[in-house]
């Protein structure tokens, strides 16, 4: 009976072995999912902390680029601005005043205010020292100086009564004889005429504007009025080799006396005073005589300068 009872025994042994080793391994497992859960839980902190760093370093690395570029651009901007300066500072080699400023190659200097009087002061001076009348300057009025009474006229600045100087010659009075040099060396004389018609005018100076007009005029017409048994003679008190640039400049086919000692103009009554604007002085009135054998057929007083030939036609 020992015996049998001794059997159970190891076999609750057994059980008990064979629960012990069953219950371990659920244990095991149970604790490896723990551990599982808490890696679980730590590996994503570990991965959320490393992209977060790579973002900060690259957001570092995207604003250093940003930096650069921008870095970049300035100084691109600023090379631009200084090749256009150079561009410009090139082109601008002529002075140009901007508002009391002067630009030469770039470089702006400004110039000192310019400090005025005062108006009182100003007076003062002009009535202590009065300026003369302002000197008006014509080439025709080279010769013809104004007397010291007509000077001090104009200074007064008083405006006296002037009725130009006329010749006395007129319609039917026999003409002056003359003789004189024209600019080519030839004697002319008033008697190499005979037969026809001339045209003898008296003018100021060479190579004026009022001369050459009428010199022109007359130029113009000369085939015609040659035509029509006509022939041109000017005369003034310039001498040979100013007439000579004065007909080979603008072409003149007829002679032109120098009469520098104004025998003739003197003859012919031309000189006397004239006015230019305000300024009265002595000088060769501008007059044309129409002379045909001697004898004066018409006296041409007001010459109009650009139609002086055809003037001349339409008294015949």
């Amino acid at each position: 009976m020992a015996k049998k009872k001794s059997k159970p025994a190891k076999v609750k042994a057994g059980k008990k072995k064979a629960s012990a080793k069953k219950k371990t391994p659920a244990k095991s497992k149970a604790a490896k999912k723990v551990k599982s859960k808490k890696a679980a839980k730590k590996k994503p902190a570990t991965k959320n902390a490393k992209t977060r760093s790579s973002q900060r370093q690259a957001g570092k690395i995207v604003k250093k680029a940003v930096k650069k570029n921008v870095a970049n651009k300035k100084v691109a901007k600023k090379v631009a601005k200084k090749s256009v300066a150079k561009k410009q500072a090139a082109k601008k080699t002529v002075k140009k005043k901007i508002t009391g400023k002067k630009i030469m190659a770039g470089k702006v200097t400004v110039k000192k205010p310019v400090v005025k009087k005062p108006a009182v002061k100003e007076a003062v001076a002009k009535k202590a020292n009065p300026k003369p009348a302002q000197h008006i300057e014509h080439k025709e009025a080279k010769h013809e100086k104004p007397s010291i009474q007509q000077q001090e006229a104009s200074h007064s600045g008083h405006r006296e009564s002037f009725t130009p100087h006329v010749t006395y010659l007129k319609a039917g009075d026999p003409a002056p004889d003359f003789s004189g040099v024209d600019q080519n060396g030839h004697t002319i004389s008033l008697s190499d005429f005979q037969g026809k018609t001339l045209v003898l005018y008296f003018y100021p100076k060479d190579d004026t504007d009022g001369c050459t007009a009428e010199s022109c005029s007359l130029r113009d017409e000369y085939q015609y009025l040659t035509m029509h048994d006509h022939a041109v003679v000017g005369v003034s008190a310039d001498d040979v080799d100013s007439h000579r640039k004065f007909a080979d400049k603008y072409s003149l086919p007829f002679p032109l006396i120098a009469d520098t000692n104004m025998e003739i103009i003197r003859a012919y009554d031309v000189w006397g005073q004239k006015r230019l604007f305000d300024h009265i002085y002595d000088g060769i009135v501008r007059t044309t005589f129409l002379i045909k054998d001697g004898i004066i057929t018409r006296v041409i007083t007001s010459v109009k300068t650009k139609e002086h030939g055809k003037q001349v036609m339409e008294t015949e």
